[in-house]
């Protein structure tokens, strides 16, 4: 196992508290398969941010092995610091490392707390350097896997706040419109309330095109932040 692995499960492991371990499980859904140490989430932040400082050195693929390792252990507070040591390495994100990110949401992600901190930020991040890229979120959308879905909707929702991707913003909705699961749902909805802090009166006008076949989670969410106004007349049903 390399040191530094070893440094933070050690270190988890002193820092872990029965009574965080149980109110964080009751965080997660059935079928979430999430373990947890136990650990407040700001010293796990901390402990990231400590221990890529001893990652100098190394190149960005083999920091990337080290999340693998993090990521393979289904530990919440692992997951959490491979997604802050991913994002910390944005500067250097090339083209090909999104084969690296799906590969890792496809076979660890098993919670929406792993899907929102890797997906808001990394991916996020990904997507504003390679926007082209942007068609593979649609093949997320389609996934027969919750996460996966989720991932697509909650990849965008940085660049959402700051007024990008509306089209593409659209067209994942529309893919994820009358998804079953209430996780993806609330991604979706959490999306449309991003992208309406920039772009309200679309969001307004999307949600009343689509709002008799959109479930009512998503609905909720997607009109959180628009104007009283706006949101009366969403949420008024049809005579």
């Amino acid at each position: 196992m390399n040191p530094i692995i070893e440094e933070i499960r050690i270190t988890l492991q002193s820092l872990a508290h029965q009574k965080n371990q149980e109110t964080s499980s009751r965080f997660f859904k059935e079928g979430e398969a999430a373990k947890v140490y136990g650990v407040r989430m700001p010293l796990v932040n901390n402990l990231a941010k400590d221990t890529f400082k001893l990652l100098r050195g190394l190149d960005k693929n083999s920091i990337f092995d080290l999340c693998e390792e993090l990521w393979k252990s289904a530990y919440l507070e692992e997951a959490i610091i491979a997604c802050i040591w991913s994002e910390s390495l944005r500067k250097s994100y090339e083209e090909d490392d999104i084969k690296r990110f799906e590969y890792w949401i496809d076979t660890y992600v098993n919670n929406w707390a792993d899907c929102d901190t890797f997906c808001n930020h990394t991916v996020g991040n990904y997507m504003m350097k390679f926007p082209h890229q942007l068609k593979i979120l649609k093949r997320w959308a389609g996934s027969k896997k919750r996460f996966v879905r989720r991932a697509a909707a909650v990849s965008l929702i940085v660049p959402a706040k700051k007024g990008h991707f509306l089209n593409e913003i659209f067209e994942l909705a529309d893919i994820l419109l009358v998804d079953s699961d209430d996780l993806v749902q609330k991604g979706y909805g959490w999306l449309l309330k991003s992208a309406s802090q920039a772009h309200p009166e679309m969001v307004f006008n999307y949600v009343m095109k689509n709002k008799h076949n959109m479930p009512r989670t998503a609905l909720r969410y997607a009109i959180e932040k628009l104007p009283a106004d706006m949101k009366i007349e969403a949420m008024k049903k049809s005579i």
